[in-house]
């Protein structure tokens, strides 16, 4: 019997290998396991890496409908909302008003993966509304540093969600392009212009530079390219876009208001604004068509 999850469909043929891999191996984790099926699947991320937790979720999902039983948890599942907050680092806050003079010396690091991560999940939990979560998936970070050597903004980017209507609808794929190219897509969930720092087009600027170095940084850390940028403006937070337009990012719709486990089919967050941006001008043609 086919089982269907993420959108992929899984044979009966499949549901009974993993029965049988949990079957072969009785005194292991649930770790081990979702590893062996994903190896025994060559189930792995364009950076060669397991795709270890989608598996794990697969295995739960099979768990659930009674196609297989897993051996019991040995420790508690790692919960965001109780991951210890980011340390507090101090920075410089003196305001910073200056012209557009400042923008020429203004220097944009990917700090993933480096020393500098913990000043900018530290810059994020203290000042951005949203506060600091582990991306989950794909992801890289920023941080904007002016002349001085003082940071001023932080931005941060992750795999995008599988389904935006009016993101699809511009495009124009199909479910099954949807599937296999998402990866060439990515959202901006973080951006950040220090407090007291006001310097005119700062924020369209450096969505300039980081859309110009972005493609080449993900396919380093990931070993794929990118295609096409998107975020979300809450209007209701006050919030207009206004920087992403003068970036020349796209306005494509609003969001449904609805959380991609809901099952009511009714608004239960806020509506936002979508907006995109492509990295080259035959986004369509590598998006639908599979041209790169």
């Amino acid at each position: 019997m086919a089982v269907r999850y993420r959108g992929r469909e899984f044979s009966g043929r499949e549901v009974a290998e993993v029965r049988e891999i949990i079957a072969a191996h009785p005194a292991k984790s649930r770790r081990f396991l979702s590893q062996e099926v994903c190896r025994r699947w060559n189930w792995r991320q364009p950076n060669g890496t397991l795709k270890d937790m989608v598996c794990r979720g697969l295995m739960l999902h099979l768990a659930r409908l009674g196609h297989i039983e897993l051996p019991p948890v040995r420790q508690e599942p790692h919960r965001l909302a109780h991951s210890k907050r980011p340390d507090i680092i101090e920075v410089d806050r003196t305001p910073i008003e200056s012209g557009v003079a400042v923008l020429k010396r203004v220097e944009l690091r990917q700090v993933s993966r480096t020393p500098l991560q913990k000043l900018y999940n530290s810059l994020i939990h203290q000042y951005h509304y949203l506060g600091y979560t582990r991306p989950v998936g794909e992801h890289l970070e920023y941080l904007a540093f002016c002349g001085s050597g003082r940071v001023i903004a932080c931005i941060g980017w992750c795999s995008a969600p599988r389904h935006i209507g009016s993101r699809d609808k511009y495009i124009g794929w199909n479910k099954e392009q949807r599937q296999q190219r998402l990866q060439q897509v990515i959202i901006n969930i973080r951006f950040l212009i220090m407090p007291r720092v006001r310097v005119p087009h700062l924020a369209s600027h450096l969505l300039g530079l980081n859309a110009r170095r972005i493609c080449r940084d993900w396919r380093e850390a990931y070993r794929h390219d990118v295609t096409w940028l998107e975020t979300f403006v809450d209007p209701e937070k006050g919030f207009k876009g206004t920087c992403y337009k003068a970036a020349n990012w796209r306005y494509l719709g609003m969001t449904t208001g609805r959380g991609k486990a809901d099952q009511t089919k009714r608004a239960n967050r806020s509506l936002k604004y979508v907006f995109g941006y492509p990295l080259r001008k035959d986004f369509r043609e590598a998006l639908c068509d599979g041209v790169l």
